[in-house]
């Protein structure tokens, strides 16, 4: 099996998993806070993401994964920033509609867009353009509702979408600039997400609910969503950091629109939510979407494999034919001294220029 069929294995690998496990997260958390009146939903964050570290921390002790340490302000700022998108999203949750919180999830997509093309000069076809239109229209058809706006839940709402865009893109080029796998990551930046969550959430919690998290009633059936809802977050934090890691964060909100339809699908058949015929509409127009991207994806990597596959040749033969070396300032020139001493020309291209 070549390189790339690994690859694309383990990439669809990563995005089933993120599927399965994120909607079961949901299921479970929808009937920890719906059914059981546990509303703490930020301190619960901070319980996955202990959990999580937890569980790293034993894979590392079984050598299941090799630590990696690297830069740590990179892993600190990267591990604080991710904590303040969760909060900030759970905020703007409390604080506005459920039909703008929704708006606020979709404006993620057309915000990354823009932050990777003004910033990494990362460039979007039309027709990937295209499909992500289809998609937010389908997914903003089915999710949203009520557009009520307030000037503190709209400033919220800006500044979650900001940090969340800049925390998953983050999430990629860390991976990419220091070489580090999804786990590694994972294990170093989750701590620090971890704190920030856990100090900060008891607060935003009590702001939201009035209610005191230290002063619920922990029935034993709390407590065991609560233990199934923290393993069930070990493998979402590890797929979220995979998926990104393999495609890019792009991918990965429209990843999350297919689950937000999943989500809905699923309630309707096993919770009986109350479904109409915006909902049914709205899905197959955002699955219209994910399908037309995945195909127009798919097609612009399968065109840059194969201008790389023809490249690699060409540079070959340029490296060992002497007029192009020396067309490249690799030849060897003469000191014009008749001493025979030989001088090597200064290259004029980057070796390390990406073709």
């Amino acid at each position: 099996m070549s390189e790339g069929q690994k690859f694309q294995l383990g990439t669809i690998g990563a995005l089933s998993l993120s599927v399965v496990s994120s909607v079961s997260i949901v299921i479970c958390n929808k009937a920890l806070i719906s059914t059981l009146g546990f509303t703490f939903a930020t301190t619960l964050t901070s319980w996955h993401l202990l959990v999580t570290f937890c569980s790293l921390h034993v894979a590392l002790w079984m050598k299941m994964f090799e630590h990696k340490p690297f830069d740590p302000r990179a892993v600190m700022g990267f591990g604080i920033l991710n904590g303040i998108s969760i909060g900030l999203l759970n905020l703007s949750l409390g604080f506005n509609s459920v039909g703008f919180y929704q708006m606020t999830k979709l404006a993620i997509i057309p915000c990354t867009v823009l932050l990777e093309t003004l910033f990494f000069r990362k460039k979007f076809s039309r027709k990937i353009q295209f499909s992500l239109t289809i998609l937010l229209l389908g997914v903003g058809i089915a999710t949203v509702t009520d557009l009520q706006l307030n000037m503190l839940g709209s400033v919220l709402s800006v500044l979650a979408v900001i940090t969340t865009c800049v925390a998953q893109i983050m999430t990629n080029t860390i991976q990419k600039k220091f070489k580090v796998s999804s786990t590694q990551l994972l294990y170093q930046s989750c701590p620090y997400q971890a704190i920030t969550l856990f100090v900060t959430g008891p607060f935003l919690d009590g702001l939201l609910t009035n209610q005191n998290v230290f002063a619920f009633k922990y029935t034993s059936q709390v407590v065991f969503f609560i233990v199934l809802s923290c393993l069930i977050s070990v493998s979402v934090n590890f797929s979220t950091f995979l998926v990104i890691g393999k495609t890019s964060p792009v991918t990965y909100q429209v990843l999350g629109h297919l689950k937000t339809c999943l989500v809905l699908a699923f309630g309707y058949v096993l919770l009986k939510d109350p479904f109409n015929w915006r909902n049914i509409l709205g899905i197959m127009v955002a699955v219209i979407g994910m399908v037309v991207y995945s195909y127009f994806c798919s097609i612009e990597t399968q065109q840059k494999a194969s201008e790389t596959s023809t490249q690699l040749p060409q540079m070959k033969e340029s490296e060992n034919d002497p007029l192009i070396a020396v067309e490249n300032g690799s030849g060897v020139l003469s000191d014009g001294s008749g001493g025979g001493v030989q001088k090597t020309a200064a290259p004029v291209w980057n070796s390390n220029k990406e073709f």
